[in-house]
């Protein structure tokens, strides 16, 4: 009796165990899977949508008119997408280097999307048609609220990576610090370069290169 009750017992735990670890898993999932969403849906919708011009229109403004739809529910997946990964990389993390902070920033940035999503942007640059060509004098509140989520996402993966960097390098993983080191400062450059007339496509690059990360770094875990 003693024995088949200690069998039980230990067959439950490793039942558990493996449970936690599909569930984490999918969690990673979510996280590799939120950068390629969000890149090819918003492509897909550059491509298509008639009078849409990226070289002067930001990406946010495709959740204004008939279709806005669309991309609203782009930002809000993509951000429920990464608080997954975050979870699932607070889960493989804990009690190591980075393993705190680094799943933090990862859910602002999950969170900012999803804020991004719910409050779009007033028209503007000539989008949807009949908007005023230039930006918008004054700024609703939810434009306002937009502006807060897109500074969430945009500023907390860069220093994510950071936060990464100093704790791959302290491991000796310094093929992954440089990388992480380079996204950060790529971001950066990018968003900082001093030309108003090209900025929506450099955020759609900064966009390019922060999902880039992290869908490497929620794709790690998961082929250890």
């Amino acid at each position: 009796m003693t024995t088949t009750a200690n069998e039980t017992s230990a067959g439950s735990a490793v039942a558990g165990v493996d449970s936690r670890r599909t569930t984490t898993r999918a969690l990673l999932s979510g996280g590799v899977l939120a950068g390629p969403l969000f890149v090819v849906v918003a492509a897909a919708q550059v491509l298509t949508r008639d009078g849409f011009d990226l070289s002067r229109q930001p990406l946010s403004l495709l959740a204004l008119g008939d279709l806005g739809w669309i991309q609203i529910a782009n930002f809000v997946l993509t951000g429920l997408l990464a608080l997954a990964g975050a979870v699932g990389l607070r889960r493989v993390l804990r009690g190591e280097p980075g393993g705190t902070w680094g799943p933090a920033l990862i859910a602002v940035h999950g969170i900012g999307l999803i804020i991004g999503g719910v409050l779009v942007s007033d028209p503007s640059m000539g989008w949807p048609a009949g908007a005023p060509e230039g930006a918008p004098s004054t700024l609703s509140w939810h434009a306002v609220g937009h502006g807060i989520g897109a500074g969430l996402a945009f500023g907390s993966l860069p220093i994510a990576c950071l936060v990464f960097a100093r704790a791959w390098w302290r491991a000796g993983q310094r093929g992954w610090a440089a990388y992480s080191v380079g996204s950060a400062l790529a971001v950066v450059a990018i968003l900082a370069w001093p030309d108003q007339d090209t900025l929506s496509v450099r955020m759609a690059l900064a966009c390019v290169v922060t999902f880039g990360w992290l869908t490497a770094l929620c794709t790690r875990p998961l082929t250890r």
